[in-house]
């Protein structure tokens, strides 16, 4: 691959716009492989930018203070997954400063009440299920409600069916355009209104919450300045905190395709497997499958890399699932294993389904911990359940954004 004395190469179309629609989740590998690099430049909607995958570019992206996201992501998908003033739109201290405020939520007893919830949510949501249904369904209905009694929030003050639908439409809208986005925008200006209601609630005493809850940690929490976040800021980071909750249903989704289709790989698994086995399947769930497809970055600090010079403003993609599948950092990278995960050490740029590098000072997901344990508890429970597999399309079209069975995975309970 990319050496230091390599140039990165441009790929020879004018645009690349409608290739990476119709490629999608391989529109960067694609390229690397036929190009043998790691990186190459061309033009998405006419703009210049620097495609890289790989644990080398990872680290290079992920560097504290060398990208904004400002100006890096589609505002169609920035709407929808982050919008304005959210923790990922800052740089700097105050990016350090905010994000603390979500990992202090992340610590071992806020994991474990968050499990507990997700454990009698997901019981719950089995008795109200019909014989015969969606798993991703099922499992976004769990978290929604999980997501919303773990921060803190009444259910009865909730709506717990209506905000299901409305961040499930943030994540489905994101990737595309048309009808479907513009009815995702709508319904998140609706769930805003909802948690700006919620914040401001908190603050003038009319709903009570625990004091440590993650709602009353947002509502309560101060800029560098000493300022109270702004009501519209602090709904936004409220829903930043329960809609990410809700995608796990596509890892948990992912995960009963794998114990259908990867039989061979996972006869070993049973419910009361240690959590060391239970984890080094889940991990290679977040590996193998498609999840969120690349991030982008603007350059802020002028960098050079393999022979080419990145100026300020520069757009800069890197692919997260190529990253994942990389063919040097992965020995057979295209097949589902989850022993290549027992004892693994862990590596910060080698397996960033949510993210790369440090999570204080860069932009690793900070439900990432919460995102494995929900996984490790969703597969037990898959495990120990009794249901067949009803014949259903088990593809998943890697050009939709974000990536999901065909079917939903339909299981039909016992």
């Amino acid at each position: 691959m990319l050496t230091s004395a390599s140039a990165i190469p441009r790929v020879p179309a004018f645009d690349s716009s409608l290739a990476l629609w119709r490629e999608g989740y391989l529109f960067v590998s694609n390229r690397c492989n036929t190009l043998a690099t790691d990186a190459f430049r061309t033009r998405i909607m006419m703009r210049e930018v620097v495609c890289m995958r790989g644990p080398a570019a990872a680290e290079q992206f992920y560097r504290p203070g060398r990208f904004t996201r400002r100006g890096a992501i589609p505002r169609t998908a920035l709407a929808l997954l982050q919008d304005w003033g959210s923790v990922q739109t800052l740089d700097g201290e105050a990016h350090r400063h905010r994000k603390q405020m979500f990992m202090d939520m992340m610590d071992a007893a806020g994991i474990g009440r968050a499990i507990s919830i997700f454990r009698a949510e997901w019981q719950a949501a089995l008795a109200r299920s019909p014989r015969r249904v969606r798993l991703h369904d099922l499992a976004r209905e769990a978290l929604a409600r999980m997501a919303i009694v773990w921060t803190g929030l009444p259910l009865e003050r909730a709506d717990p069916k209506r905000r299901t639908a409305e961040l499930s439409a943030m994540i489905e809208g994101a990737g595309g355009f048309g009808p479907g986005h513009l009815r995702a925008r709508l319904m998140r200006r609706r769930s805003e209104r909802w948690a700006r209601q919620m914040i401001e609630q908190i603050r003038n005493g009319k709903l009570s919450v625990g004091a440590d809850s993650p709602a009353a940690r947002i509502a309560d929490h101060r800029d560098l300045t000493g300022a109270q976040l702004p009501s519209e800021v602090a709904a936004v980071e409220l829903i930043n905190l329960l809609r990410p909750l809700v995608a796990v249903a596509r890892f948990i989704a992912f995960a009963g395709h794998a114990l259908q289709v990867h039989r061979n790989a996972v006869e070993h698994l049973a419910p009361g497997l240690p959590d060391a086995d239970m984890e080094a399947f889940v991990q290679e769930v977040r590996r193998y499958y498609p999840f969120f497809p690349m991030i982008g970055g603007r350059v802020l600090q002028p960098f050079s890399w393999s022979g080419h010079s990145f100026a300020g403003g520069d757009w800069v993609l890197l692919d997260l699932y190529g990253t994942n599948h990389h063919p040097e950092a992965w020995q057979e990278a295209d097949r589902f294993d989850p022993q290549r995960f027992r004892g693994w050490q862990g590596d910060a740029y080698s397996l960033i389904p949510q993210g790369g590098g440090g999570f204080i000072a860069g932009h690793r997901c900070p439900g990432e911990w919460l995102t494995i344990a929900l996984m490790i508890e969703a597969s037990r429970r898959l495990l120990a359940a009794s249901y067949t597999v009803p014949e259903q399309d088990l593809t998943i079209p890697m050009n939709r954004f974000p990536a999901l069975p065909v079917s939903g995975f339909v299981i039909e309970l016992a």
